[in-house]
């Protein structure tokens, strides 16, 4: 029920050549700057690869693809490899190594169970303890892919059970008092029944509330830590001198190599410097004090840009692919909507967007993820908003923003030359 990452890859790369997507895809070609143009009303693209121009600009960058390392001190000085989980270095040797993690979050808690296994020594550096819960995993019997094959609804229907289970969930991240209840004591009690020492179970125990930060899902994690050449630092990696790694807490080990785990840059994504309005502002200039847009989608000042994956289309609770694809469908739609009116531009209003966003922040108001205490990625330390997590039951982003309205939008037609 759970598809390893190996599996995943091969759906996406038979979908893209069955779909006839490799010759429109430009591989290798990092985008270096995308700038609206006014006059002839098109977006021109730099890349390493070429320029490409076109009446609409769609970025997909994702939340989670930017990794993030922290600034440690020392650590250029690190004697060892070193590398993101992101960006994993396969030449790098860990049979037989003292390696350290860096990182609890739901990176690590994969890498860890495997490292354990190979390493000589593992030490992970746990800045905040994760809530973690039971993996329900199990292999698709050959009578269900059978029946998935001969009658496609009913795996239609299978999706749609799994999204309505986790689309219940939601109401942990409301806070709603019953309900959190029920999922700390999931927690609680998978932490209990896997970790007998009551010293290492306090140093696994969280100290914010469930949902404000990702819960994750393993039976591998905790049975991991407790292995003789497993060590799990409840602090923060602090510094590097040379081989020796110090934990906040001024505990010291010896390491050969270095595994940060330590997420991405998301609030603050890097593609947003090189999106351009028609004065040359970027993104990042206009979400100085964090991201927004409209309908999660479109950016007042950028016509014919649109945002997969921007501000407030995260979930905590269920799958991000809803989102994408209620998205895609909006992208749609304007895209249609304009090519049956002339070819116009299309523009959101200021003052719809910032109606929009004001909304949605009053919508997260009570949620776990602006509860006291809580410290996640979720949130823009610049705004204290939610700009990350839409605040909201999956669904009700599918039934507000799934379908184009033409309505809020401000629209001109396209130049004859476009």
């Amino acid at each position: 029920m759970f598809s390893p990452g190996p599996e995943i890859q091969q759906y996406l790369r038979d979908t893209a050549r069955e779909e006839g997507l490799l010759p429109h895809i430009r591989f290798g070609a990092d985008v270096e700057d995308a700038r609206w143009d006014a006059d002839a009303q098109l977006w021109t693209v730099k890349t390493s690869s070429g320029v490409f121009t076109g009446r609409y600009l769609v970025t997909g960058t994702g939340h989670l693809a930017d990794e993030s390392l922290p600034p440690i001190p020392g650590l250029d000085g690190f004697t060892g490899q070193v590398f993101h989980s992101a960006r994993w270095n396969g030449e790098v040797p860990l049979q037989g190594k003292r390696v350290g993690i860096v990182g609890s979050g739901a990176t690590a808690i994969q890498v860890i169970p495997e490292l354990a296994k190979i390493a000589s020594e593992l030490v992970v550096f746990q800045r905040s303890a994760p809530y973690v819960i039971p993996r329900p995993d199990r292999a698709y019997s050959e009578i269900e892919k059978r029946t998935f094959r001969r009658d496609p609804e009913s795996m239609a229907t299978h999706r749609s059970e799994i999204f309505w289970m986790l689309e219940n969930s939601y109401a942990q991240r409301r806070a709603v008092p019953q309900y959190l209840a029920q999922a700390k004591a999931l927690a609680g009690k998978h932490l209990a029944n896997q970790v007998e020492d009551e010293a290492l179970r306090a140093k696994l125990t969280p100290h914010y509330e469930i949902g404000c930060k990702r819960v994750l899902i393993s039976d591998l994690f905790y049975p991991a830590l407790q292995q003789d050449n497993v060590t799990l630092e409840a602090s923060a990696l602090d510094r590097v001198e040379g081989d020796k790694v110090f934990s906040a807490d001024g505990n010291a080990d010896e390491c050969d190599v270095l595994v940060f785990c330590t997420g991405f840059e998301v609030t603050e994504p890097p593609y947003a410097a090189l999106v351009r309005d028609a004065e040359g502002l970027s993104l990042a200039d206009h979400w100085a004090e964090g991201m927004e847009a409209f309908a999660s989608t479109t950016v007042a000042g950028f016509p014919n840009l649109f945002l997969i994956n921007g501000p407030n289309t995260g979930l905590g609770h269920n799958s991000i692919v809803y989102i994408i694809e209620a998205q895609i469908d909006y992208i749609l739609g304007a895209l249609e909507w304009s090519e049956a009116h002339g070819n116009r531009v299309v523009d959101v209003p200021a003052e719809a967007q910032a109606r929009y966003v004001d909304e949605l922040h009053e919508r997260s108001q009570g949620t776990v993820w602006l509860s006291n205490g809580c410290q996640s990625w979720y949130v823009d330390e610049r705004s204290g908003r939610l700009t990350i997590v839409w605040p909201e039951f999956a669904h009700e982003f599918r039934y507000r923003n799934g379908t184009f309205d033409p309505a809020p939008y401000t629209t001109a037609e396209i130049a004859a030359t476009a």
